[in-house]
């Protein structure tokens, strides 16, 4: 594998070497990494939640700042989905207008949607805690049309908790004394 991908693929355990080696642009390119994992529904490979425990246990010997990274892979995550949402949404419509399609039926998209305006604001807190699922979920929610305005506040407070919550359990652990 080459230098590129094997860096993608496992920055969690490259992280060390890059702070030191880019400094405070380190940033950047895990807000990089998170907005593809999160935004890009051909990206589900990305790490997600590795990355942000990494980053909370460097953050508790003071290689990284906490205080830096939690809102930087909130903002992310959030704008990710909401990516991700919109791309679904312009496809959607597109996709799904054959009425004898076996995979593009828009019987399945209405009952997808049904099912979106139902369970969708549990479904978007609850997909951002599973990996591979993290990408599809805004995705799926996109193509079901569901209500933006419910997507965005469940999708931000999901946003929030999983940065919050995976980045602060590396940092406790980093700090924890066995």
């Amino acid at each position: 594998m080459g230098i590129a991908p094997d860096l993608l693929l496992n920055a969690d355990q490259h992280l060390g070497a890059l702070v030191g080696r880019y400094g405070h642009w380190i940033y950047a390119l895990l807000f990089v990494i998170v907005l593809c994992e999160t935004g890009l529904v051909v990206m589900p490979f990305l790490p997600g939640d590795s990355l942000l425990f990494t980053v909370g246990a460097l953050a508790a010997v003071e290689v990284l700042d906490m205080f830096i990274a939690v809102p930087l892979f909130t903002a992310a995550s959030a704008l990710g989905s909401n990516l991700n949402y919109w791309i679904a949404r312009w496809i959607g419509p597109r996709a799904f207008h054959f009425p004898k399609s076996v995979l593009f039926n828009p019987a399945y998209l209405q009952k997808a949607h049904v099912f979106y305006e139902k369970y969708g604001a549990g479904m978007m807190l609850f997909v951002r805690f599973v990996p591979v699922v993290r990408t599809f979920g805004p995705f799926a929610a996109g193509v079901a049309a569901m209500d933006y305005r419910k997507f965005l506040i469940y999708d931000s407070i999901g946003a929030v908790s999983w940065s919050t919550a995976v980045t602060g359990l590396g940092f406790w652990l980093g700090n924890a004394v066995f």
